[in-house]
């Protein structure tokens, strides 16, 4: 702020897995802090930027998530429970600074091979199970997702492109993201890209839901 005059967008790219193993297992300490790292770093660096976003002409927030926001993770629940914290800590923010001309936004980067890969994979089948485990060995495999996707997408939900989308969750490797500029009004008030529960009915099944 006080070299550049000010901030118009602030992107939280930081997360840890904690620990690997059984939920009664593993050390509360290391989960514990793996919760506070992913969930409150958001909230804090959030805290501490909305003054000075609320002086930008579009003040915009970023947030990476995962995927463990969307889909169970065995084995890796810090993580998991904590991605799916900040994803809705996004879509709450979102409504509190939406009369101060605030986008909140959250990204799923896909599955980048980074550092985090190679922790899994040196943690081995014991800690991360079978599943979680040859996952990851695809993942290696596969080449995983080039990390310029969800860059390029962080790059969209900071730029005026993205004026009054917020609330979202947005997946660089699925959603037609680069198309949503000048939809932001058929988004507002619906639960696309968003975390919901779904219920029978949406299933094709009548459990007797009452009205």
């Amino acid at each position: 702020v006080d070299r550049l005059g000010g901030l118009d967008v602030l992107v939280n790219n930081a997360g840890v897995w904690g620990p690997k193993g059984a939920i009664d297992e593993v050390d509360w300490a290391e989960w514990a802090r793996a919760v506070e790292i992913n969930l409150m770093g958001s909230v804090l660096a959030a805290r501490f930027a909305l003054p000075y976003l609320r002086r930008s002409e579009r003040g915009k927030v970023v947030q990476l998530s995962g995927g463990g926001a969307t889909s169970p993770m065995p084995r890796l629940s810090a993580y998991a429970a904590s991605k799916a914290a900040v994803v809705r800590f996004a879509e709450t923010l979102a409504g509190e600074v939406a009369d101060d001309g605030i986008d909140v936004n959250a990204v799923a980067p896909g599955a980048v091979n980074t550092r985090m890969l190679d922790e899994l994979l040196d943690a081995g089948p014991a800690l991360l199970g079978d599943a979680q485990y040859a996952k990851a060995l695809r993942q290696r495999d596969d080449g995983g997702t080039p990390p310029e996707k969800g860059a390029l997408l962080a790059v969209y939900l900071g730029s005026r492109k993205s004026d009054g989308i917020t609330g979202r969750l947005l997946s660089a490797v699925w959603d037609p993201w680069e198309e949503l500029e000048g939809r932001s009004s058929t988004l507002d008030g619906s639960d696309i890209y968003t975390l919901r529960r779904i219920v029978p009915s949406e299933r094709g099944h009548d459990w007797g839901e009452r009205s």
